[in-house]
């Protein structure tokens, strides 16, 4: 529906946001999934379930009224805004990114003991490498002397990547790109069929799983705004161009980063131009800046010592 229908994916997220009235269907859908999950449960006897999406997060919730041997449950937000579908009064714990989510949280009825602001959990190695980027390009096989721009769409290569490779083209500045297409091979033939017509160098990949080392070898970020390649780029440091975010949560993290200073819109049209501007200067300096308050490069740990702390004493008080 993201991909082919983003309009009606828009209008379904509001409204599930707003009205009363889907109440029922996502009581029926918990329910549903709650009971079948029942023997999986029963088999498996977690001292703890982690839900990093909301739908999961209202099953369990739903499990755990259903049934009295449920396990404890924790929420792990991986947006910078919060939907509706995540508050649920018998979640023990809450994982959240930002304070504003916590206060939003606490007005929903969530009990502020069981809502903790950890950040994003992403890798503590997308904090800034002490390896020099000269030295570090070398290691990957870039370009040395050229701008790069990285640019990815997600773990099923979402976004106009392509569209993206034939706007850099007017970028007077001598440049290289890295783009990162995930898991799809479709997506890589259409990226690598645009690549070979580019003027300048291009280097084409799959799923890697060292992110981190190109995202602090090149000089800008170019992606749509999921929550978890948003919050790796704003520990590594790298300024941030927005561009095509996917209705609902991408939206509300794109207006986020934009009001935090710590990334940058652009439409098709204004890419080269706004690329340009973040490769150096005044602009470079504040986005980096406005990163390097916002990032929360130990989250992960932060998550895992909340999770460790509900599956030992699942009554034990969260610090805030």
């Amino acid at each position: 529906m993201v991909k082919t229908i983003p309009q009606l994916y828009r209008y379904v997220y509001d409204r599930a946001e707003r009205a009363t009235e889907v109440g029922p269907f996502r009581t029926w859908a918990h329910q549903f999934t709650a009971g079948n999950l029942r023997p999986l449960i029963e088999q498996e006897r977690p001292d703890v379930v982690v839900c990093t999406h909301a739908f999961p997060c209202g099953a369990m919730a739903e499990y755990k009224r259903l049934y009295d041997d449920a396990p404890p449950v924790v929420g792990v937000l991986t947006d910078f805004a919060v939907h509706g579908f995540w508050i649920h009064q018998n979640v023990d714990g809450y994982a959240v990114s930002t304070q504003a989510i916590r206060e939003v949280m606490l007005a929903r009825g969530v009990e502020a003991s069981r809502v903790a602001v950890t950040g994003i959990p992403v890798n503590p190695r997308f904090a800034p490498s002490d390896e020099p980027q000269e030295l570090l390009r070398e290691r990957l096989g870039l370009p040395r002397a050229r701008k790069l721009v990285l640019m990815m769409g997600g773990g099923l290569g979402i976004g106009p990547l392509e569209q993206m490779l034939r706007s850099l083209e007017r970028i007077e500045t001598p440049i290289g790109a890295v783009v990162i297409v995930g898991n799809s091979r479709r997506v890589e033939r259409r990226v690598l069929e645009a690549a070979a017509s580019a003027t300048y160098p291009v280097r084409v990949l799959r799923f890697v799983d060292n992110v981190y080392d190109y995202m602090h070898a090149c000089d800008a970020f170019v992606t749509k705004p999921g929550g978890l390649s948003t919050a790796e780029a704003l520990c590594a440091q790298i300024p941030m161009v927005l561009c095509k975010p996917l209705p609902g949560q991408e939206e509300r993290n794109a207006q986020l980063l934009v009001e935090w200073g710590a990334a940058v819109r652009a439409d098709m049209d204004e890419l080269p131009a706004v690329i340009t501007r973040v490769f150096d200067g005044e602009q470079r300096r504040d986005m980096i800046g406005a990163q390097r308050r916002t990032a929360h490069p130990q989250a992960a740990l932060a998550a895992a010592q909340l999770i460790a702390r509900i599956a030992r004493v699942q009554k034990e008080p969260i610090s805030a």
